[in-house]
């Protein structure tokens, strides 16, 4: 059973969630928080898997509040939620962890697959969102970003580094794992060591640093 928290200043949007999500069999909402700052307590007070995080609310808005949440000990995974696919919040949020975006008029059923999705390790971005976001990121980037992307890839091995790719250019677990012949297992297991290597939280942060390196 995965264990949801709903964070989202509007009333009216967390009881339409709680409501869309309480009739998955897998699902369980075990809490909703109105702002950045009671989401924050709800991680540490409940055993959340997946928090669905609203940008824009008062006392601690959603990039704080990921931030938080992803510093504190075996985080659950954060999903935005956003009104725009190409909000600068959303950008700000999946660079500052969060494992993906919802739109928020997202089909009750594809925000039950989502979940899922991150839960198991999977990306929630196709490839042409992934590559906005790099280039949204990347045309304001500070200099040297380059130099130090490419001190991190030179710690890869060679298959640590083709999966770093294949993630970049926006694949599945199982789409990696067909393409490079490896089993769905090892996949996580090289993914894991990506996020290490290339201090990354999340996938879009390994496709950053690929580009950044010059080799996406």
């Amino acid at each position: 059973m995965t264990r949801v928290l709903i964070t989202d200043d509007d009333a009216l949007v967390r009881a339409g969630l709680a409501l869309m999500l309480g009739g998955a069999p897998d699902l369980e909402v075990v809490a909703e928080a109105s702002n950045g700052a009671e989401a924050v307590e709800a991680v540490r007070a409940d055993g959340i898997d997946v928090v669905l995080m609203d940008l824009r609310m008062p006392v601690m808005d959603g990039i704080a509040a990921t931030a938080a949440i992803l510093a504190l000990p075996d985080p659950p995974k954060v999903i935005v939620l956003t009104t725009f696919d190409a909000d600068e919040y959303v950008v700000r949020a999946l660079a500052a962890g969060a494992t993906g975006f919802l739109l928020k008029d997202t089909p009750p059923a594809e925000i039950v697959a989502a979940i899922g999705k991150v839960e198991s390790g999977d990306p929630m971005l196709s490839p042409a969102i992934t590559a906005q976001l790099i280039r949204q990121v990347t045309d304001n980037a500070p200099d040297g970003r380059s130099e130090s992307a490419l001190t991190l890839v030179a710690t890869l091995t060679d298959r640590e580094r083709d999966v770093a790719l294949a993630v970049g250019r926006g694949g599945s677990n199982a789409e990696i794992a067909e393409q490079l012949h490896l089993s769905v297992a090892t996949v996580k297991a090289h993914i894991s060591h990506l996020f290490l290597k290339l201090e990354a939280t999340n996938r879009v942060q390994v496709a950053i640093t690929m580009h950044d390196a010059g080799l996406l």
